[in-house]
């Protein structure tokens, strides 16, 4: 729940602002330890309220976070101080969520609290990636470089992302026409024709039982379809939350024939991109390995980055492990290698994420060009099945004359 304070500083100075807390108990603790004075404490009203209970309506996005990276990175530049840097912000973001977080860092920032520190608390907008980041540019005096380039690198990868799921939209479009389509048929306008062919009385072909069987059942027994659906929905969601589960679920979609390719080479960009984002911003090699572990997304992946990590601290070297796995391409392991040899490791790991992201973008038409050949293929198939079903009993009354 969210608190509206009204507090006095050490200067003297009234400082207003929204917390976020468990109880009121705990807002006045964390207000009394940052050394303010706490003139009033309420709870925010139902319109807060409904925000926080209902956040899909109020998502943060991953544009929001790139948008506000950018621009705060152009403030802080112009040498506009942090604070009313953050509190410009926060009247210029359309997502109320993002702008009361936003505000709130403001106000913690103007109580003394480091961006870093004021950002953590908040997990859910900026990620262990985004804080650490934040926190290398405070602690190297250098926040207005990592401002500027933490905002690049975002920039890069979602313009990267975004190209991904621009591409996808044509065929994810044409195949649930397609799905929603055959569905139509088969409820609506199947029925109507199998029950003139079966008034005729003569033994249908497979093909058109096939047919009849299944519209049949899509008809009387929907409810179970649903059911069955969402049973196994939430079996698979469920399923997934077992680290296990998950790293050999993550470990075959690098497997897969057409699309395992894609996938790796994406989480390779999320790797070098991330780790070289961080090593350039000053962050330790083994911390860097722990925090990318969270952002690739794939748990095969993190769980040999976390090893890295571990093989790191004992004295080993960062590509000791990439060169035994048969996951990572053997160039990765070896330009690794390169980089820690020469101290050029944050460059080392640029130059592969501009490889792998050409190689992302490459994939991906080739992949559009093979995935539109293949939905006509599909629909001339399905259409041809449906059609030859009803045709051939027609033929066969036809030919009985």
């Amino acid at each position: 729940m969210f608190f509206r304070y009204r507090t006095r500083d050490k200067d003297g100075q009234v400082v207003e602002g929204v917390i976020e807390a468990q109880d009121k108990g705990e807002a006045n603790k964390t207000l009394s330890e940052q050394g303010l004075i706490i003139l009033s404490l309420e709870r925010e009203g139902k319109k807060n309220l409904l925000n926080i209970n209902i956040p899909f309506l109020n998502r943060i996005k991953t544009k929001d976070i790139v948008m506000f990276s950018r621009q705060l990175a152009v403030m802080f530049s112009a040498t506009l101080p942090i604070v009313q840097s953050l509190r410009i912000l926060s009247e210029q973001i359309d997502n109320p969520r993002f702008r009361q977080i936003i505000s709130e860092i403001g106000d913690d920032v103007d109580g003394g609290e480091k961006l870093s520190n004021a950002m953590e608390r908040h997990g859910k907008a900026f990620s262990p990636f985004f804080v650490a980041m934040i926190r290398s540019g405070e602690t190297s005096g250098s926040l207005d470089k990592v401002l500027n380039y933490l905002a690049d690198e975002q920039e890069k990868d979602y313009a990267l992302m975004s190209k991904i799921k621009g591409a996808m939209i044509y065929p994810a479009f044409i195949l649930s026409a397609l799905f929603g389509v055959g569905i139509i048929m088969m409820v609506f306008v199947v029925p109507k024709i199998t029950a003139i062919l079966a008034e005729t009385g003569g033994e249908l072909p497979l093909a058109t039982r096939l047919l009849v069987g299944t519209s049949d059942f899509m008809v009387n027994f929907w409810w179970a379809i649903i059911i069955v659906a969402i049973i196994v929905f939430v079996s698979i969601k469920f399923a997934l939350k077992k680290p296990m589960v998950k790293k050999y679920w993550d470990f075959a979609k690098l497997k897969l024939p057409v699309f395992g390719g894609l996938f790796q080479k994406i989480y390779l960009v999320r790797f070098t991109r991330s780790m070289s984002t961080l090593v350039e911003g000053g962050v330790l090699i083994t911390t860097s390995l722990e925090i990318v572990s969270d952002v690739v997304g794939n748990a095969y992946y993190k769980d040999l980055i976390l090893r890295t990590a571990r093989n790191v601290e004992d004295g080993n070297s960062v590509a000791a492990l990439f060169l035994e796995s048969k996951q990572v391409p053997p160039m990765i392991a070896h330009m690794l290698s390169v980089g820690e040899k020469t101290g050029r490791v944050g460059e080392v790991l640029s130059r592969m994420t501009d490889f792998y992201a050409r190689e992302v973008e490459s994939s991906v038409a080739n992949l559009i060009s093979l995935i539109e050949p293949m939905i006509m293929v599909i629909m001339g198939l399905g259409v041809g099945v449906m059609v030859a079903a009803v045709i051939m009993p027609m033929y066969n009354m036809s030919s009985s004359f």
